[in-house]
């Protein structure tokens, strides 16, 4: 993978033969997206996510073998943007922890993340259906799963209530958004006993 870090933004771009992605991650406040997965649903979860988090993505080049199916497209996205998230981010100078719980309709998640340089994920969340239109539910805690690893952060996410299966993915990552806007919030001080988070 090729990494590029300047202050505020960083370039991550992924070659394989299944998917070719760059992306830039940017820290500006402004939570756009622009460019495209080529998958609807996921570029409106992408958009939920850069809105209510304050970082914008933009996605240079998205190619994958949809002709096999989705998983890869997503699933590699998933990489390459948690990887853009721990470079962009300097872990040791962040409040590192958020948390929100957040309803859409009759859906209820709950979501809690450590920026603590550790990738791990507990994932609680049952879907009513197979899939929201052309777009298989089970991807979604690929997604989760694949950025928590590459990011090396810790995310917790439950579902409390819920019966539609769009208003519980949106609901999740809102409340994923909400909860790594609260993370990354600026300190001065390493936000941990052993004075480093590495």
């Amino acid at each position: 993978m090729k990494i590029e870090r300047q202050k505020n933004l960083c370039y991550a771009a992924r070659e394989t033969l299944e998917t070719k992605i760059k992306l830039w991650l940017i820290g500006d406040g402004k939570g756009d997206l622009t460019g495209t997965s080529r998958i609807g649903f996921l570029d409106h979860m992408l958009k939920t996510f850069c809105g209510f988090s304050t970082l914008s993505l933009n996605v240079q080049q998205f190619e994958a073998d949809f002709e096999v199916d989705m998983h890869h497209a997503v699933e590699d996205l998933a990489l390459v943007l948690g990887t853009a998230f721990r470079e962009l981010l300097d872990y040791s100078r962040t409040k590192r922890f958020g948390h929100a719980i957040v309803p859409m309709d009759e859906a209820l998640t709950m979501c809690s993340v450590d920026l603590s340089g550790r990738g791990f994920l507990n994932f609680q969340v049952s879907f009513e259906t197979q899939s929201i239109g052309d777009f298989p539910v089970e991807l979604i805690e690929e997604f989760f799963r694949t950025f928590s690893s590459s990011a090396r952060i810790t995310l917790h996410i439950v579902k409390l209530f819920g019966r539609n299966s769009h208003h519980i993915a949106e609901s999740i990552f809102k409340a994923f958004a909400i909860a790594v806007r609260n993370a990354i919030e600026r300190v001065e001080s390493v936000q941990s006993t052993k004075g480093v988070i590495d």
